[in-house]
């Protein structure tokens, strides 16, 4: 039995004591009143009256207390786990060294194809056989928690690097749980401070590193460490502390470079170089996207005017910002007082998913466009959103996803690049292959007709000092 199934239990009996004593003693000196203090009993309006109270009370007070024992109840109705809001409270008190959070991925997926009987009962039979799990493993006071649909909070007296392989065993163990396959994802955090509401938010950050490729790191960190991190992430951005690094596109009509896209990443005192895929989560997640990006907009427009007429740089900028009226007015405000030619910034976007409102996205896309700054789709092919918004949208590069060039051996491979590059040649578009690696790549690119190349294979990134050297 689970431990939250324990508590919910004795927490019930504590409350059915304390709604029985009281009335068992009211029901007692009413009784001692009317029936016992005299030797006959006579039924009038009075004796009528304090029989017809005592029933009301003890219906209201039975009522009141099934209210507050609903509202109160320590468990997730659907998996018996604690609730969220349980969870915590357990976890003030009994301050455990590590805390685990467990995500099955493909939730959303199961839910469209599975009814809710299915589901639910998937996720009550997932809880149950980590609960067995962790008890075969020696930790049978963890607490395990529902966080909101598929994700699982674990507290665990226990801080070790034996908390990994426990739950990749388990993942392992149970892929196919009630004919289901599960995608998991799962990151820990020891020495737990004292906000451990703010440790499970970092749990998310964890995650997040997880799916941008990051497991051979590992996925259990110190609680002190990642506090450190978000301290660091905050002050170099609130200092505007941006190291830029520029990749060289080879142009290969001319054989020479004439555009440029910047990698960042941010620099703290505390911590040195912090890279983006370490510190954008944190970021986005304080809500700090459009200063970031902003940020970065201010920076190259700083560096442009520095730098010779012919070159053009090309860099990330998050959808939500470009959607974001007020970041809108600064980025065409410092675009018009920087008096630099608006065709040498190229914004790179690149979205999993088709923006639900695709026609207002656009005409947003088509204002940057007005002021004569050019936009690129970045890793296209990679999501079904690639394609959708090319049939509404004319891009004026497009640059393919890595998987087309480092897999260019592949038959279907090379044929699907040779198809979509000549796609875009006839909708005009330049076309970008980057992760260039070696002088086999590069030869096959430019067979097939791409535009610009990039990677180790064409040339080192530079500084922006080096930059400057060349250019100015």
């Amino acid at each position: 039995m689970l431990l939250s199934e324990l508590d919910e239990r004795e927490r019930r009996f504590k409350l059915a004591m304390r709604a029985g004593i009281p009335i068992v003693l009211l029901i007692f000196l009413v009784l001692y009143s009317t029936f016992f203090k005299s030797d006959t009993f006579h039924f009038s309006m009075e004796t009528g009256f304090l029989m017809g109270a005592l029933v009301f009370i003890t219906v209201y007070f039975i009522y009141f207390l099934m209210e507050l024992s609903v509202k109160e109840t320590l468990i997730d109705q659907t998996t018996q786990g604690f609730n969220q809001k349980a969870f915590i409270e357990k976890l003030h008190k009994y301050k455990p060294k590590t805390i685990v959070l467990l995500i099955i991925k493909n939730l959303s997926t199961i839910s469209e194809n599975y009814s809710t009987k299915s589901v639910d009962l998937l996720l009550y039979n997932i809880i149950h056989k980590l609960d067995e799990e962790l008890t075969a493993s020696g930790l049978e006071r963890a607490l395990i928690a529902r966080r909101y649909g598929a994700e699982f909070l674990i507290s665990l007296d226990k801080n070790s690097s034996d908390i990994q392989s426990i739950f990749e065993n388990f993942i392992e163990h149970n892929r196919v749980v009630d004919g289901i396959e599960l995608d998991y994802a799962f990151a820990a955090i020891t020495n737990t401070g004292k906000s451990l509401e703010k440790d499970i938010v970092h749990l998310k950050d964890l995650i997040s590193l997880e799916e941008k490729g990051t497991k051979k790191q590992g996925r259990i960190k110190d609680a002190k460490e990642i506090s450190t991190t978000e301290e660091g992430i905050v002050q170099a951005l609130n200092e505007k502390n941006l190291l830029l690094t520029f990749r060289p596109l080879l142009n290969t009509k001319t054989n020479g470079v004439d555009i440029y896209e910047i990698s960042v990443k941010l620099t703290s005192d505390k911590i040195g170089n912090i890279l983006p895929k370490v510190y954008l989560p944190i970021i986005n997640r304080l809500g700090l996207g459009r200063e970031y990006d902003i940020a970065l907009v201010k920076h190259v427009l700083d560096l442009l005017p520095l730098i010779d007429e012919h070159i053009s740089f090309s860099f990330n900028l998050s959808p939500f910002s470009l959607r974001d009226e007020k970041f809108q007015e600064k980025f065409f405000r410092y675009l018009e007082e920087s008096r630099v030619n608006p065709s040498r910034l190229i914004i790179e976007l690149y979205e999993r998913k088709t923006h639900h409102n695709l026609s207002g996205y656009l005409k947003t896309l088509n204002r940057f466009r007005a002021k004569g700054v050019r936009i690129a789709i970045d890793n296209f092919g990679s999501s079904n959103a690639s394609m959708e918004y090319m049939k509404h949208f004319k891009f004026d590069l497009v640059q393919f996803d890595r998987d087309y060039v480092t897999n260019l051996d592949d038959t279907n491979t090379h044929a699907m690049l040779n198809s979509m590059v000549k796609m875009s040649k006839e909708l005009n578009i330049t076309t970008v292959a980057k992760w260039v690696d070696n002088a086999s790549q590069m030869q096959t690119l430019k067979t097939i007709g791409l535009d610009y190349l990039q990677g180790f294979g064409i040339a080192k990134p530079i500084s922006e000092t080096a930059l400057i050297e060349t250019y100015n």
